[in-house]
């Protein structure tokens, strides 16, 4: 399975994460050790709640549909319940930065982010790398493979997706007490992914790939100049590559985006200072965040900036951000904006984030899915007037 073509209408697509059940919620929030505490009830549990969920995904007009991430404890920390190494213990000093993806913006705001910010905790501390990291998730991964596929049987699918982490979201949150730097560790990560990827590629899904540390690791390290973040960030777009070796081009979308918070994002990097970076990874889609007041202007980067030969582009046309329903003659706008850019068989319909956890209500989640479909059909009736 290749990523998929807006041949003859624009298709929709989403960054990964989807409300999930309360029994889901609760068997992944109960832990021990930092792991799932009751893994067997996880097991038995997935298989109806993930065929709900591309049902769900489906009648709000979705044509590339996943299982809402609900194997995994969230994006990130899934990887400790799939990655022999690891402990789990509080952060100690100079190791709290890793929690802090508003260090760039708390110095200008600091009462705001006193007053109204509630910083994120992660119970148990963080994962702290402690020995050799090998990965230990084949079981999960072919799990949630299973299911995606299980729950597809039978029905008009034009695409799955499994969402992963990528090396440098992954050691965005892990604490390095084994390995002799940091690079190491990611590299150490990338080769642990590498199998899970291979997995999901193996079985003929689309490698989604989360990257929000590629932009937002800006905003953790408030004393970097840019010559300086370039640096940082080119080493673990290199792990990313080095993780993709072997893995089919054509199977893989990259995604990125600022971090998500809700915050000010006031000093975000810009797209255009990134771009060549996003795009030096090899994946046949890269989604891009793109529809919030601090990004959207960022289209006119694809007034001068090519995609590679044969990609899509995904960017986000509705957003977490808040929980206003995007309008679908926006949606449609935002679409047609792009496909004026990088022509219109070129461009997907998708979101700036997962929206599942980071707006109000499942409700909401689910009505900016019916704007976004009802938005590319407006758009492909502009586009190819049918």
């Amino acid at each position: 399975m290749a990523t998929m073509r807006s041949t003859d209408r624009i298709m929709t697509t989403h960054a990964g994460a989807l409300p999930r059940p309360a029994n889901i919620r609760e068997l992944l929030s109960t832990r021990k050790d930092g792991k799932i505490a009751d893994p067997a009830g996880l097991d038995a549990a997935l298989p109806g709640a993930v065929k709900e969920v591309v049902r769900q995904q489906l009648e709000c007009g979705l044509d590339s549909v996943n299982d809402g991430e609900f194997g995994k404890v969230n994006f990130t920390n899934y990887v400790m319940d799939r990655v022999s190494g690891l402990e789990m213990h509080p952060p100690e000093g100079k190791d709290e930065y890793r929690l802090n993806m508003i260090a760039r913006d708390e110095r200008k705001f600091p009462v705001y982010f006193e007053q109204v910010y509630r910083r994120p905790t992660i119970p148990g501390g963080l994962p702290h790398c402690v020995g050799p990291l090998r990965y230990t998730g084949q079981a999960q991964v072919a799990r949630d493979i299973a299911n995606l596929k299980a729950a597809a049987a039978g029905r008009t699918v034009a695409e799955l997706f499994v969402p992963t982490n990528t090396p440098g979201t992954a050691e965005h949150w892990m604490i390095n007490r084994h390995y002799p730097d940091q690079e190491a560790m990611v590299f150490a990560i990338a080769d642990c992914l590498h199998e899970e990827y291979k997995a999901i590629t193996d079985a003929g899904l689309i490698l989604h790939l989360d990257d929000p540390d590629l932009p937002d690791g800006w905003n953790i390290f408030p004393d970097m100049d840019r010559r300086e973040y370039l640096s940082y960030a080119g080493m673990r777009v290199e792990a990313l590559i080095h993780a993709l070796k072997g893995i089919p081009r054509e199977q893989v979308r990259l995604h990125v985006c600022w971090g998500s918070f809700h915050g000010p994002h006031h000093d975000d990097i810009p797209l255009t200072e990134i771009i060549g970076l996003i795009l030096k990874v090899p994946a046949d889609s890269y989604s891009i965040e793109a529809s919030n007041p601090c990004h959207e202007h960022e289209w006119r980067v694809f007034e001068t900036v090519k995609l590679p030969d044969g990609a899509t582009l995904v960017p986000g046309v509705i957003g977490h951000y808040c929980d206003f329903i995007e309008h679908p003659d926006l949606v449609a706008d935002r679409l047609v904006r792009y496909a004026n850019l990088v022509g219109k068989e070129n461009v997907i319909a998708g979101t700036d984030c997962g929206l599942g956890p980071r707006v109000g209500h499942p409700q909401i989640c689910w009505a900016k899915f019916e704007a976004m479909a009802e938005g590319a059909r407006r758009a492909t009736k502009r586009l190819w007037g049918h």
